[in-house]
């Protein structure tokens, strides 16, 4: 079980001191921020809201319809036309057709009443509307630093402030 250990050990010590030999040419230094500008972008997305106005409505107030017209002018039209008409045989079609005409003109005068009032309310009335909207944001910086006498240009997430820390490597020509 020990030597399993040792193997396990053994071979995690050697790849770290490959790891490190490898990395052994980097170091790291920092660079004086000369300039630093941030980078702008313009998104654009759309923002609901509603938009609401009072709108003038016309309401009909209708009245329960009744038959009382159509019945009293049935009536009145039998009784007139039992009245005018000479004979049996006469007074029973003048009754009939006094009915008729009685219950049509009933009912004609009983409608006109059915309609009721109308009245004049506000209402408010809503939709939504979408607006354009178009922001402003920093994506970004670019940064002008100097290290070891030379100026270099870069870009970066954030704001390095006054100074930028930076991986210096070096390698051998071949």
């Amino acid at each position: 079980m020990k030597t399993k250990i040792h193997i396990l050990l053994g071979a995690a010590g050697l790849l770290l001191a490959a790891s490190v030999q490898a990395d052994s040419a980097s170091r790291y230094e920092f660079g004086t921020v000369l300039e630093s500008h941030p980078i702008m972008e313009i998104s654009r997305h759309q923002e609901p809201r509603q938009q609401c106005w009072d709108e003038p409505v016309v309401y009909q107030e209708r009245r329960h319809q009744s038959a009382t017209g159509t019945i009293l002018g049935g009536i009145i039209g039998a009784a007139i036309g039992n009245k005018v008409g000479h004979g049996r045989s006469n007074k029973r079609v003048g009754a009939v057709a006094g009915a008729v005409l009685g219950a049509t003109i009933g009912n004609d005068i009983s409608r006109k009443g059915r309609h009721g009032h109308s009245y004049q309310a506000v209402e408010q009335r809503c939709r939504t509307v979408y607006d354009v909207v178009e922001e402003e944001r920093v994506v970004g910086y670019k940064v002008k630093y100097r290290y070891a006498g030379h100026t270099y240009t870069t870009e970066t997430a954030k704001d390095p402030g006054s100074s930028l820390r930076l991986k210096v490597s070096i390698e051998p020509m071949q």
